[in-house]
């Protein structure tokens, strides 16, 4: 058997490792990696191959930084190549990137199978480049592995055949367990954690200035590390608000997977507006404040250890005292940290049937 993946984000570079370290270990099973370029700073790319130790893409399109559909439009072409080339029996795609998109697509065209990890979330926010992402995709898809009970719902909703889906829990999990059950407190930690990138906030100023004055406000009274995204320092810096940062703030360039898990492991708050820190987060008993009006994580915020709080006035200053010591429940919505064993038992069984 045959599977090509298909990766070029962050995230997805991190969810690959437990189900391509498993995939490898296998006889009669050759996956070939294809990593699009989307994400291509080594801060961003080649630190989680080497930490989580990924083995390396066959195939790198290079694709970069570019708007929606020429960056869709171009993965499409260097994938359809590629799979013409290798001819596998199934195409597997992550998450909700353009990545993921343009790998579904392009595999559909050509009547190959697609296999899709972590489908069925919705925000419901049509705005969001994500949204469409995962909604195609879905509907693009052969063999669908939610990561919840309520993925399994939207899916069903949107008419999806009950067949191709599979409830199998977050395989993000298993990789978070795998290093949590390891980490050691050997540097300073911080009280709050921020990570600021999605274009809803970086692209609006007056968004920026908010969470600015609201971190200064919150820095006279806790010690924050602020790891940032290089667009979220782009933008900044094109906005001349960069400087009103407070001194106090330690700002850093983006973390890896292991320093992530060590820093929420001991903060009392992590601050965001990325998908996959709310559920790291989650995972690691931390309180969030996600600075968006929707999540496609309500299985979180049920749980109490996440809130959505818009970037106005003192909102952020306000949540932060309000929830910083709260204590949330003892669910575990996104299964047992076995996810990648569940779904090549899966993907073996409906290849032999």
């Amino acid at each position: 058997m045959k599977i090509v993946t298909v990766i070029g984000a962050r995230p997805q570079f991190i969810k690959a490792s437990a189900l391509s370290k498993l995939i490898g270990k296998q006889k009669n099973v050759n996956e070939i990696i294809i990593h699009t370029g989307q994400h291509y700073d080594h801060e961003m790319s080649s630190i989680f191959f080497k930490e989580l130790n990924i083995p390396k893409p066959k195939y790198n399109l290079n694709i970069k930084s570019k708007y929606h559909g020429a960056m869709t439009g171009k993965m499409m072409k260097g994938i359809e190549k590629i799979l013409l080339k290798e001819k596998p029996n199934y195409t597997l795609v992550y998450g909700d990137t353009n990545s993921t998109l343009a790998g579904a697509l392009a595999s559909k065209k050509l009547h190959i199978p697609v296999i899709h990890i972590e489908a069925g979330l919705r925000s419901y926010n049509k705005k969001m480049p994500e949204e469409i992402n995962r909604v195609l995709t879905d509907h693009c898809s052969d063999i669908l592995f939610t990561p919840s009970k309520l993925a399994v719902q939207n899916l069903k909703h949107e008419g999806i055949q009950q067949n191709s889906i599979s409830n199998v829990g977050d395989i993000l999990y298993d990789i978070f367990l795998s290093v949590y059950k390891n980490l050691v407190k050997n540097k300073k930690i911080y009280d709050i954690l921020v990570t600021i990138h999605r274009a809803e906030n970086t692209n609006s100023k007056s968004k920026m200035l908010n969470i600015i004055n609201n971190l200064n406000k919150l820095s006279k009274e806790y010690n924050i590390l602020f790891p940032m995204h290089p667009r979220t320092k782009k933008t900044m810096g094109q906005y001349k608000i960069l400087k009103l940062l407070s001194k106090k703030i330690k700002v850093i360039k983006p973390l890896s997977y292991e320093q992530v898990i060590y820093y929420l492991k001991y903060a009392k708050l992590l601050i965001t507006d990325s998908g996959g820190m709310q559920k790291e987060a989650f995972f690691a008993k931390t309180q969030t404040l996600t600075i968006r009006e929707e999540t496609e994580w309500p299985e979180t915020i049920v749980a109490k250890y996440n809130r959505l709080v818009n970037p106005k006035e003192n909102l952020i200053y306000n949540s932060t005292k309000k929830y910083i010591s709260s204590k949330g429940n003892s669910s575990k919505p996104y299964g047992n940290g076995k996810t990648a064993k569940l779904i090549f038992k899966i993907i073996k069984n409906k290849a032999t049937n």
